[in-house]
């Protein structure tokens, strides 16, 4: 096994100290040695392969040029790719991100967190699980610097990126209404997370302010861990009263494409049966007969605000919390009768 390369031993062919070595493979410290010989003892590390040793390199920095991410489901197409997005502009500012994904329990989110702050991560991006609170309250008072993506909590101050989510549904149901569509349902999570609230109340509100009376059967929930068969007995459950639905708002990509595989086993023609709506995009969708209008979130610029205003905290260093919320956009396709 070859023998790594050490400072001394690059001193050693330049014939200059360690201490000479030291600032001149250290940005802005060149000026303690000419710039010839700055040229000279980069020009030997590299042809002697020097790698730095980056744990010492990080405990003198105080710094380990890495960011946690932890995700609600990695396989969901949303989070995978605004993974992608914090990945790349990460990587931009000279930042490895370590990931997992807490599939959506919050026990596994604490797990996630303990062991990214034992690998000493500078800060640390969350898309939150149900009954997380805690976490991000204790989060706060350790003064880790965070940013939530996607969802927060509204009674705790924190820096986020998301979505206006009551405004994203609300738009989806008026424009189905405007469409002629009169029993508008909505399939949604089971669940108290404040995202999926504010999507049901987009929805509701449409349709109050379009003189509609919801049926008790035009919204379902599904709970996560029971998405198939919940997604078959809501829409069933919408279909068999005295006023089935004529159009459905699915309010999350997961949920449309299971709720599309089982409105085609009805032979349920769509837009014509059915009138449908998705948030979010996905790659499923463009394998499907009838071009589906969504909800789209602005994924590039969702992760890379994280990124900025994480990297704001850590410079920084003075607690500053920083929101940034987007205006949602109705991709308008044929699934909703346009």
């Amino acid at each position: 096994m070859r023998n790594k390369v050490s400072l001394k031993d690059i001193a050693q062919k330049v014939g200059v100290s360690t201490a000479a070595v030291s600032y001149a493979l250290n940005k802005g410290k060149e000026g303690k040695v000419s710039d010839e010989m700055a040229a000279k003892i980069r020009a030997a590390a590299k042809e002697l392969n020097y790698q730095p040793n980056q744990i010492a390199k990080s405990l003198k920095m105080g710094r380990t040029n890495t960011l946690g991410l932890i995700l609600a489901d990695v396989s969901n197409p949303f989070f995978s790719s605004i993974a992608r997005v914090i990945e790349d502009e990460a990587k931009e500012h000279g930042y490895t991100v370590i990931f997992g994904s807490s599939d959506e329990k919050p026990e596994r989110s604490w797990d996630l967190i303990n062991v990214l702050l034992n690998r000493q991560v500078d800060g640390v991006i969350i898309v939150p699980s149900e009954s997380s609170e805690e976490q991000i309250l204790y989060l706060k008072e350790q003064k880790v610097p965070f940013v939530l993506i996607d969802r927060y909590f509204p009674e705790i101050p924190s820096s986020f990126v998301a979505l206006d989510n009551h405004r994203a549904a609300y738009e989806a149901v008026m424009h189905l209404a405007r469409m002629g569509r009169r029993r508008i349902g909505m399939l949604a999570y089971k669940t108290n997370l404040y995202h999926m609230q504010e999507r049901k109340r987009g929805y509701q509100e449409a349709l109050l302010d379009v003189g509609l009376t919801m049926s008790k059967n035009w919204l379902k929930e599904v709970k996560y861990g029971d998405i198939k068969n919940g997604v078959k007995n809501a829409i069933d459950g919408m279909l068999s009263n005295g006023e089935p639905i004529d159009a459905l708002f699915f309010a999350t990509n997961t949920l449309a494409i299971n709720g599309l595989k089982y409105i085609d086993k009805l032979k349920l023609k769509v837009p014509d049966d059915l009138a449908i709506v998705s948030f979010d995009e996905g790659e499923a969708f463009d394998f499907y007969y009838c071009p589906l209008t969504y909800v789209r979130q602005p994924v590039y610029e969702i992760g890379k605000g994280a990124v900025q205003l994480l990297l704001d905290q850590i410079e920084s260093s003075n607690g500053r919390i920083g929101q940034i919320q987007f205006d949602p956009e109705l991709i308008i396709r044929k699934s909703s009768g346009a």
